[in-house]
Formats: C-alpha cells, structure tokens, sequence
C-alpha cells in the first residue's frame, strides 16, 4: 500500500506508480501474447494507476493527519470550515482534526474559544452575559439590552495577521443565531501595558 503523500499530490499521471490490476492480464490470450496491444494498454494502466492507490487508501485521505495537503480544503467543506491559505499545514490539519469536537460543543461559549483560537492562533476571552428577559405584557418594548450578548476579544502580537471580516464570519457561525456579538483584535503589548498602568 502506498500512502497517499507518496502519491502526486494533485493525483494526476505518476509514472512512478504502477497499476495493481494491469490491464493486459484480462485480455484474451491472443491478445495477450501481442507486444503492441500490451504497449497500447499500459497506456491506460499508467492513467488508472493512480485512481487504485486512491481507492486503497480511502481511509487515508479521510484523515485530517495523512491526507494529502491539497485535499484539505475539501475535507473543510464538509464541515463547512473555510481553511486560511495563510496558515501553515499543521494548523489546517488540527482544526479539520477539531472539527467534530467543535460541533459537538458548538454554540457554547468553550466550543467558540476552541475554535477561534485554531483560527487566530492567540488569546482568546469569550464575554458572555449569559442573561435572558422576557416580558408577558403585550405592547411593551422588547426586553433586554443594547449591549453585545457576546463579546469576543482575541490578543495577538500582530494583528494585522488576523482577517477580522473571516473571524466575525467564524463567531457568527459557531455562536447561536439570536444572539448579538461584537468581535475585538487586540495587539499583545497594549494589552500588557494597559494592565501594568492598572496595578501602578
């Protein structure tokens, strides 16, 4: 069995591979015993090699740790994640690897800080004011505040790294649909300084 990542990785002609069921062997011995038509049919050995190592290792390619890098971005799509081209291939890997854990905890406020923090890859605070208002008199204005439910702040030493429009679409995804969220990129050295000017 060869792995996946022996093979191409865009999974086109690979010389290097051959065929496990040549296609000459199933030809009728007349057939079989003429050199052109057996030269003529490893043509399409050479183009079906690839397809059998596929199928071997099915399994493989199912696994966000040994699928090929450009089969990723598939695999997200079945989560309905969006991998950043900018990330490195270990940080797409952990997140696909995640991404059954996230849904199981998805819309709670542990399974929004797992998440972003994959995506961002720092500090992440999740904000929430876990409160409810009802009002039972008809007419009366809606009940509850003007304020965000859910406030996310993430703290990196760069954040122009952090594509705010792909975060909030991430919060707004990952959060309960009702809810109202605000989110904040924040740089690592005001965060530090704002808190040494707080103990002084």
């Amino acid at each position: 069995m060869i792995a996946p990542a022996q093979v191409n990785h865009k999974r086109g002609l690979v010389r290097s591979v051959i065929s496990p069921h040549p296609l000459a062997d199933t030809l009728p011995a007349l057939f079989q015993e003429d050199d052109f038509t057996r030269r003529f049919v490893s043509a399409f050995d050479a183009a079906l090699a690839p397809i059998f190592v596929t199928l071997d290792n099915l399994t493989a390619y199912l696994d966000p740790w040994l699928a090929p890098d450009d089969f990723l971005e598939w695999l997200g799509g079945w989560f309905g994640l969006i991998l950043d081209e900018g990330w490195s291939i270990e940080r797409r890997r952990a997140l696909l690897a995640n991404a059954f854990e996230f849904y199981r905890m998805r819309g709670t406020a542990r399974g929004l800080k797992a998440q972003v923090e994959i995506f961002t890859g720092g500090a992440v605070d999740v904000i929430d004011t876990g409160g409810v208002a009802t009002s039972t008199t008809a007419g009366e204005a809606l009940p509850g505040s003007p304020n965000f439910a859910v406030m996310v702040r993430v703290t990196v030493d760069d954040p122009s790294t952090i594509s705010v429009a792909r975060l909030d679409a991430l919060v707004a995804a990952a959060k309960p649909a009702h809810i109202t969220h605000k989110v904040e990129v924040v740089k690592r050295a005001e965060v530090k300084d704002a808190v040494e000017v707080t103990k002084t």
